[in-house]
């Protein structure tokens, strides 16, 4: 399979997800303790799926 050919990810890092949202790697940790972040759990790496992060958008929009 080629570059081109790559399926897109359903599961990110908590360290890519922090960058995608824009916060600490830390606080993106919080946020994934809180069960504000949905994440899984594989082995031992925690892993958020990259839906979660739109939901997680979504919860937290505000009215203007």
């Amino acid at each position: 399979m080629s570059q081109s050919e790559q399926l897109p990810r359903a599961l990110i890092s908590v360290n890519e997800a922090a960058r995608v949202i824009s916060v600490s790697r830390s606080y993106a940790y919080e946020l994934v303790a809180s069960g504000h972040l949905a994440s899984v759990r594989l082995g031992r790496r925690v892993l958020v799926p990259v839906s979660a992060i739109d939901d997680l958008i979504a919860q937290n929009l505000v009215d203007i």
